[in-house]
């Protein structure tokens, strides 16, 4: 049996004004819940860019912002003039093999960029699935997290894979 590995997640609120009460630390505490779950299925991890690697921590961030920041970066780096919900950074997987650099058995897996003004939205629309706002933020967490794993969707196979996934990581019981 391998040892525990240590995962560690700095979650950062840009938005200021912000309506809803936001738990950062039980946010983060479950992110980190997110990932253990990963890391226990084998058959997750050797479809990951983690497969292979032998790490002792993995870290990443997360960056809450409102509709304008995420807009402004969707345009910079994706050419896409408009907000959306949520963008990965995914600095460890999106490496080629050789360029993966792994420091003192550590793993920066990137970042992951949340509107919280999508985030609020998507929670009411019926047709999303997610009936609360802390379910929709827990999704985007997610979702981000796969990205910086290395799984992406190009087709609806693969997102559907990916949603899967997502509600297997996620515990809304806790909520």
């Amino acid at each position: 049996m391998s040892k525990t590995k240590e995962i560690n997640i700095f979650i950062e609120n840009t938005y200021e004004n912000f309506t809803l009460p936001l738990n950062l630390e039980k946010a983060t505490k479950d992110a980190v819940e997110m990932v253990n779950r990963f890391l226990a299925d084998k058959e997750l991890v050797e479809k990951s860019c983690l497969n292979g690697y032998d790490f002792d921590l993995l870290y990443f961030d997360i960056v809450l912002c409102d509709d304008e920041k995420i807009h402004e970066i969707n345009k910079e780096y994706r050419q896409k003039d408009a907000p959306t919900d949520v963008i990965t950074f995914a600095i460890f997987a999106d490496s080629s093999e050789e360029e993966r650099f792994i420091f003192d058995n550590e793993i920066n897996l990137g970042e992951i960029i949340i509107s919280l003004d999508r985030t609020l939205v998507q929670s009411k629309d019926l047709h999303h699935g997610n009936n609360s706002f802390n379910k929709e933020l827990y999704f985007l967490i997610a979702h981000g997290i796969l990205h910086l794993l290395g799984y992406d969707h190009q087709d609806e196979e693969s997102l559907t894979e990916m949603w899967n996934i997502q509600q297997n990581m996620i515990n809304f019981d806790k909520e």
